[in-house]
């Protein structure tokens, strides 16, 4: 696959970035509780775009380096002393591996969603709503809609208020997102883009509406679609 030069330079900035702030934690500049600087003072900083910041930003979260707070902003973590991770030997750049995930995210998210349109809260509707948009954004724009997809499901499972389910995203981390390794998301088809954001929509309205099995359906219907979607591709 061909990889144009828009991409590349896309996916150098949050490199860059995300690097950037990687090293300001690393070597103590910015120290455990401290508060990153806000999206706006980043961008200006870095000279990117707020999506960029928030990708690099999603990518020090998947690595368990800060944590955004509700209301408050993205705060640095306390260095803890690494563990074996589980889900280390998949490979994403293979079919079979890609379908393994979806099928192990559709048993926790669909039960994710049904909790989420029982539990969750004004704060966390916000969030899920403010997610949303972030992807429709990236898709309206023709930018990587990886991290914001990722913050898109992780807000549905903050909304379970049930930490085991946040929990298991933050350990598989983004390449949950199988298009990270499968197909670059500004190259893909952009009827496939506009497909995931409608399944993504039916998911948010239900779970808005208290809808409990809508909800359950909705995300259930998302993941197999993409379990059918790579499906095909190893069948091709």
């Amino acid at each position: 696959m061909t990889i144009s030069p828009a991409r590349a330079k896309g996916g150098n900035l949050v490199a860059r970035v995300s690097e950037a702030l990687r090293a300001e934690i690393v070597e103590g500049r910015l120290k455990p509780g401290d508060r990153l600087p806000s999206e706006a003072r980043l961008t200006e900083a870095h000279g990117v775009s707020r999506t960029v910041v928030r990708e690099a930003i999603a990518a020090l979260r998947a690595d368990r380096l800060v944590e955004a707070r509700q209301g408050a902003g993205v705060f640095v973590l306390e260095a803890v002393s690494p563990e074996p991770a589980p889900f280390q030997n998949i490979d994403y750049v293979r079919l079979s591996s890609v379908i393994e995930m979806l099928e192990l995210r559709t048993a926790v998210e669909v039960e994710a969603a049904g909790l989420a349109a029982t539990r969750r809260s004004a704060q966390q509707e916000e969030r899920i709503i403010e997610a949303y948009r972030a992807v429709s954004a990236a898709v309206s724009v023709g930018e990587s809609t990886v991290a914001p997809d990722y913050d898109l499901h992780l807000a549905i499972a903050e909304a379970t208020n049930n930490p085991r389910f946040p929990e298991f995203l933050a350990m598989v981390g983004a390449s949950v997102i199988p298009r990270r390794a499968v197909q670059d998301a500004p190259d893909a088809p952009e009827t496939y883009l506009t497909q995931l954001q409608d399944e993504h929509d039916r998911i948010v309205t239900a779970i808005l509406a208290g809808d409990e099995d809508g909800a359950r359906q909705a995300m259930r219907v998302h993941l197999r679609g993409s379990q059918n979607r790579y499906r095909a591709l190893l069948r091709g």
